[in-house]
């Protein structure tokens, strides 16, 4: 079978790499880079829906080629939702160290460590719009533990699991993951489709 050439709106390596091993070979899939798309597409929207579809519109009206974008953050309940869409920029820095520190601080004190990590993803070709949606909850820890993963990985812990995702395989965690909830809706879809 011919693999089916898709770009994922993106050129953050961790998540490229997550994608492709969940995909594993099914779809031949493209960062923003590996198509020439040198934009910093502005995610402007106020709700992860909005910015993924941002992203995979940019990609179709200025390449033409079929494309998934995808928005994903933690939304913690002690801090109404925050650091939501605005995660990877929460401290005002895209230094997931400086952004870490901030929630931290921001949880001191607080009993309620309810968390969950959401991702959105947008799927336009022939003509159409697709969402896809992966939620997985867990709780805020105390301090960082873990070196594996990125952002918010080493204080984030999947309900159900003793370890945070920075210290869970990158298998472990993509069986898992919030982005792999989300891919395994949008593979579905592409094989009904099929």
């Amino acid at each position: 079978m011919m693999e089916k050439l898709l770009v994922f709106a993106t050129n953050n390596a961790h998540k490229l790499e997550e994608v492709r091993a969940i995909l594993a070979e099914k779809f031949a899939i493209r960062s923003l880079a590996e198509i020439g798309c040198e934009a910093d597409i502005p995610e402007t929207g106020v709700t992860f829906e909005e910015n993924a579809s941002l992203k995979s519109h940019y990609v179709l009206e200025h390449f033409g080629l079929p494309c998934f974008g995808d928005d994903s953050g933690l939304e913690i309940d002690a801090l109404d939702g925050a650091p939501g869409v605005y995660s990877a920029r929460y401290s005002g820095s895209r230094e997931p160290a400086k952004n870490i520190d901030l929630v931290l601080q921001q949880m001191t004190g607080k009993t309620d460590r309810a968390a969950r990590f959401r991702t959105v993803i947008s799927l336009v070709k022939d003509g159409g719009e697709h969402f896809f949606e992966g939620t997985i909850s867990g709780t805020i820890r105390n301090g960082r533990s873990g070196t594996a993963g990125f952002g918010y990985d080493p204080i984030f812990q999947p309900d159900g699991y003793t370890k945070t995702f920075a210290e869970m395989t990158a298998g472990e965690k993509n069986a898992i993951s919030h982005r792999a909830i989300a891919i395994q809706k949008l593979v579905l879809f592409l094989k009904q489709e099929a």
